[in-house]
């Protein structure tokens, strides 16, 4: 498939659509390719014929997120299974075997999921290791252990792990390598990790991370293009920026829910030189690339999760200027389907190997769930109903019940529904795999609105929240949506005391929610998880909540 080509004219309206949730040619509304088109692969690779040129193809993942597992992609004709970490590692091989000369590159976000939190991330640099990844970039969630353990996984592994803008606070050691330069068959390439101020200072927990420092991304990028640019053919960039991408199952068909790419877009804009952009972070997968209409960088990405792999296909010549060596492009997103694909032997030992190591902490079921627990990233949902629900009923039975008690927690922090059916302790660190605690916050009427406005600004997707109900307009500016909040069927009032039990991320002022920090803390609780897994042992089948919480108007 060719790229979208957007005109300067047409960019401030291409944004417009796409935050209003319009489908636009490679921006939403995912097709199901046929990983099997032999035939037209060979048609796309003829196409790229150029005189005096020679061909590349770039395979490239972001945000795995520990999918090691296939999922139903109900989302999709006839559900197939899709993704998991050994289907895309068959997948990887057959691309690998038809163009034997493939760069393998990741723009971060590997981590998360009960694999990733009780291996500490291990088991994921192990599967990069296995399938052969050439570069990795960071992501935010590479610290959701905080940065020691990430740092020995990066001593661990062979493969360069580059951010050109993280350094030790106070003596500007610089955490990982900015860029590295890898060569195959006579084609270099200088890649550079990158990781955008709105994913490391609003998505990272900051007592996570504070001993490191993240600096202006364009900046680093820049200097690092200079660096490399008399030396490699092609320059590529693993970004790893802009909004959060959404928690939702069925996200990469929801079209409402898809996230700009302001951020990504802006970088190339502001540093000439980058050849391909591999975006992370937002989630947008682009079946087709991008081609940036000021500096003709070409911009990809998937929608995360392993359930597709991107494979870009250049034609360059060498001969030409540094920035205009790309003569040809061909680009698509390929289905990981799994009912097709079969499991990479080695990939598929190395995930067993880890799920035994850990089997005798995930244990047996422990409960059961009635119905499955869903998440939606614009709307309350029932999982996310839930957790505030256990948020407010934990921290009013740890604290006094003269005050209103209120549970909030964020979207973004539910990172798998729970099934219908048998749950164990893996379920619960899959749907909630922080290692963030139950906090109860005392704070003011007026912060209790604005940590709400900050919600229903749906930067960070919906609040998911307990014990109030929120009368919202979504179609009025950020900081003014709010009609009518009442708590525990009394009007919020602004000047009164409120206890909000939450999760300490969001206490510390992530996904935006700064209107924390004005209150006090004045419990600590147990970590998030943990709250499920006593509330299964306790009632043995749970139900879902009531709804209709946060009600647009």
């Amino acid at each position: 498939m060719s790229a979208v080509a957007v005109s300067r004219r047409d960019f401030a309206r291409w944004l417009s659509l796409a935050s209003a949730g319009v489908a636009l040619p490679g921006l939403a509304g995912a097709s199901e390719p046929d990983v099997f088109a032999d035939e037209r692969l060979r048609r796309e690779r003829a196409s790229l014929r150029v005189h005096g040129a020679r061909t590349l193809t770039l395979l490239y993942t972001n945000d795995f997120h520990s999918a090691f597992e296939p999922v139903p992609a109900f989302w999709l004709p006839g559900t197939p299974r899709v993704g998991g970490a050994a289907h895309l590692a068959a997948l990887v091989a057959r691309e690998r075997a038809a163009a034997p000369g493939a760069f393998l590159l990741d723009s971060g976000d590997m981590f998360t999921g009960t694999l990733s939190r009780l291996t500490e991330g291990e088991a994921l640099l192990e599967m990069m290791l296995v399938m052969g990844y050439d570069v990795m970039g960071v992501g935010n969630h590479e610290f959701d252990y905080g940065w020691q353990p990430f740092e020995r996984g990066i001593a661990r592994v062979p493969f360069p792990v580059v951010c050109a803008n993280v350094r030790y606070r106070g003596n500007g050691v610089r955490f990982t390598r900015p860029h590295t330069i890898v060569e195959r068959d006579g084609v270099r390439l200088g890649v550079i990790g990158v990781m955008g101020m709105k994913a490391a200072t609003r998505t990272i927990m900051p007592s996570k991370v504070a001993e490191l420092e993240f600096t202006d991304p364009a900046e680093a990028v820049r200097a690092s293009v200079r660096d490399l640019r008399d030396a490699v053919d092609l320059i590529v960039v693993l970004g790893h920026q802009g909004l959060p991408g959404p928690m939702q199952s069925d996200a990469e068909a929801d079209p409402t829910v898809q996230r700009l790419l302001d951020e990504d877009l802006a970088l190339c804009a502001a540093v000439p030189g980058i050849d391909v952009y591999i975006a992370a972070h937002s989630h947008h997968g682009l079946e087709q690339p991008i081609v940036h209409p000021d500096t003709g960088s070409l911009i990809v990405q998937t929608y995360g999760y392993g359930t597709r792999l991107g494979r870009l296909q250049l034609a360059i010549d060498t001969a030409r200027p540094a920035g205009k060596r790309i003569v040809g492009h061909t680009g698509e997103l390929l289905l990981v389907d799994s009912d097709r694909l079969p499991a990479h032997p080695g990939v598929a030992a190395r995930v067993a190997h880890y799920r035994g190591r850990v089997a005798d902490q995930i244990g047996a079921p422990l409960g059961s769930n009635a119905v499955r627990m869903t998440r939606r990233y614009h709307h309350d949902s029932l999982l996310g109903a839930y957790v505030a629900d256990l948020l407010r009923d934990d921290g009013a039975a740890a604290t006094s019940a003269r005050d209103p008690h209120v549970g909030i927690t964020n979207a973004g922090g539910l990172r798998a529904d729970l099934p219908e059916g048998a749950i164990d302790r893996g379920h619960v660190l899959d749907a909630l795999p922080f290692l963030n605690d139950a906090v109860t916050v005392a704070m003011s009427g007026g912060a209790l609105r604005a940590v709400l406005e900050q919600g229903c600004s749906l930067e960070a997707g919906m609040v998911q929240a307990s014990g109030v109900r929120v009368l919202y307009d979504p179609a009025r500016p950020i900081g003014t949506r709010i009609r009518e909040v009442t708590v525990q069927g009394a009007p919020l009032d602004v000047s009164k005391r409120y206890l909000v039990s939450t999760n300490s991320f969001l206490a510390e002022g992530g996904d935006g929610y700064v209107s924390f920090r004005e209150g006090e803390v004045v419990r600590r609780g147990p970590v998030l998880s943990e709250l499920v897994l006593t509330d299964l042992r306790r009632r043995g089948t749970i139900a879902p909540p009531s709804l209709g919480r946060m009600v647009p108007v």
